[in-house]
């Protein structure tokens, strides 16, 4: 049975991946007996003068042929260097196993950019010719550990020139494909922002895929929106907000996935800081304020203002406070307020977000100063007694400055 040209790839892609492997050994160890006892090694000296080498015929790999054939070159003379132990002999030792582990690291730069080329060329072909989405996933997922490696200007050359955001849009936008590789689109196109923002995120901004992950709605869809507001900040908070998509995010405090709530409220946080003025009084209108104070009556509700009211301390850790000074005294204040946020995660929220829109970055100092006396009178108003109203009063005023 004659394979096809997945199965063709893949079975080179292993054999690239080997030969890299053993460029990165040869250029940690360039000894005579790294490549003596290596296999993958001396495969990889020879692969320049197999005959037909793919290498003399794709001009994309002179590089490599070239860099080959200088190292085949001087390993050889190196393990046929014999010198005992003079001054020179050992400087002249040192000089070429510098040089070696030099062009042993181009060696495998270039096997990974052969590598790239290949992988890429495979992802698209898989993306656009394959109707299993299994394979489609596990791909996109290979993809997105390679760009989450750094910066490569050769890869992101190879990225622009495939128009692969494209296809990984399309794909998070298609509601024929499923939540798992639409999701896994998503986390591509993170890595891609990642990987460079100033190129990418013009795509991000001009394109479908905030909409597309606003409506997704799943757990990684919305942490991928959070993490995007966080790299890309008020431009992307803007299109948010021009797209109305302000609304929907703030449904999502509503939804029963307790998850999505949390994810949602860590958007609502990200908007906080990052957005303006047309934004912040859209999620207001939305009555954001008013959920908030819902949510923090809530079981998973509370208040930090003194965490040891919120909850029980146990007697052995009242004991470790007590014997603690100074630093160490703070550090179990803020242990014991991480641990009680872990189960509520609601609490303080209306202070937290108060405390964002202060210190946030998308707002001027006198519309702060406006939005603060809002979010107070709505406390107000939202509140079922004078109790509650002082309690997150009082957690709004102490924890964002005056």
């Amino acid at each position: 049975m004659e394979e096809g040209p997945g199965e063709e790839n893949q079975q080179l892609l292993k054999v690239l991946e080997t030969l890299k492997q053993a460029s990165h050994e040869l250029r940690a160890n360039p000894t005579p007996q790294a490549y003596e006892s290596n296999s993958s090694i001396r495969a990889l000296l020879e692969l320049e003068t197999e005959t037909d080498s793919i290498l003399s015929n794709d001009p994309k790999l002179q590089n490599l042929s070239h860099h080959l054939s200088n190292l085949k070159h001087l390993v050889d003379n190196f393990k046929k260097s014999r010198g005992g132990l003079s001054l020179r002999y050992f400087l002249n030792r040192r000089a070429s196993s510098h040089e070696i582990s030099k062009i042993a690291g181009e060696v495998e730069s270039e096997i990974q950019a052969w590598i790239d080329r290949e992988s890429i060329e495979n992802l698209l072909r898989v993306l656009q010719q394959s109707n299993n989405e299994e394979e489609k996933t596990h791909h996109l997922a290979l993809f997105e550990k390679r760009v989450s490696q750094g910066f490569n200007r050769d890869l992101q050359d190879l990225v622009l020139k495939s128009k692969l955001f494209d296809q990984l849009e399309l794909i998070l936008c298609k509601f024929d494909f499923s939540k798992k590789l639409r999701e896994q689109a998503a986390l591509a196109i993170l890595a891609l922002i990642k990987f460079n923002k100033d190129v990418f995120v013009g795509q991000v901004l001009m394109g479908q895929t905030i909409k597309a992950l606003i409506s997704l709605s799943s757990c990684s869809s919305i942490k991928v929106l959070c993490s995007l507001i966080k790299s890309i900040k008020s431009p992307l908070v803007d299109e948010i907000e021009s797209n109305g998509d302000i609304k929907k995010i703030i449904n999502l405090l509503d939804s029963y996935d307790l998850q999505i709530r949390v994810l949602a409220f860590d958007c609502v946080l990200e908007i906080g800081y990052f957005g303006r003025k047309e934004a912040v009084e859209a999620m207001l209108k939305e009555g954001l304020i008013e959920k908030l104070v819902e949510m923090q009556r809530s079981d998973l509700g509370g208040d930090l203002i003194e965490t040891g009211r919120a909850y029980v301390v146990e007697e052995d850790e009242k004991e470790e406070i007590i014997r603690d000074g100074g630093v160490e005294r703070e550090t179990k204040r803020v242990s014991r307020e991480r641990r009680f946020l872990e189960r509520h995660p609601f609490a303080s929220c209306v202070a937290r977000f108060a405390v964002q829109l202060e210190v946030g970055e998308g707002v001027r100092q006198r519309e702060k100063r406006a939005f603060k006396q809002e979010i107070l009178v709505r406390v107000r108003e939202a509140s079922v007694s004078d109790a509650e109203a002082a309690t997150i009063l009082a957690e709004v005023l102490w924890g964002a400055s005056p």
